[in-house]
């Protein structure tokens, strides 16, 4: 399988600033879906280059899965170490809205296995 290209920072923070005004405000009208599923991949294909690896897969359905954090590899069914959250949330923990730890305690983010936590590290991608 060919190697994916990597993502361009600035391609990657317009793409999030594009929904900005949403993360700022509930109130706000939704992003159109292209927007969003913009701004989530490639926030988290970021992380995937940021954090190279395959011990953790980060999923934000229904937009993308990507693995990441060096360690074990994981190469079929259910990875040990998964994160999983709303697209909402996984923007807010990319700009610093939310910390890892929060977002977890709040109930919005899950985290199984004991290598999830360290994406908090890698967080936020794009801080505002």
């Amino acid at each position: 399988m060919p190697a994916r290209k990597r993502i361009d920072p600035a391609q990657m923070r317009s793409a999030v600033t594009a929904v900005g005004e949403w993360l700022s405000d509930v109130d706000a009208a939704a992003p159109a879906r292209a927007e969003l599923a913009a701004a989530v991949r490639l926030s988290a294909r970021t992380l995937e280059d940021v954090a190279p690896g395959s011990s953790v897969e980060v999923r934000v359905p229904p937009f993308v899965a990507v693995q990441c954090i060096e360690g074990p590899r994981h190469t079929r069914g259910t990875p040990p170490n998964v994160v999983e959250t709303d697209p909402r949330t996984w923007l807010e923990l990319v700009t610093g809205r939310v910390t890892f730890d929060g977002a977890v305690a709040a109930g919005t983010v899950t985290a199984s296995g004991s290598r999830a936590g360290e994406i908090a590290h890698w967080l936020p991608l794009m801080p505002v």
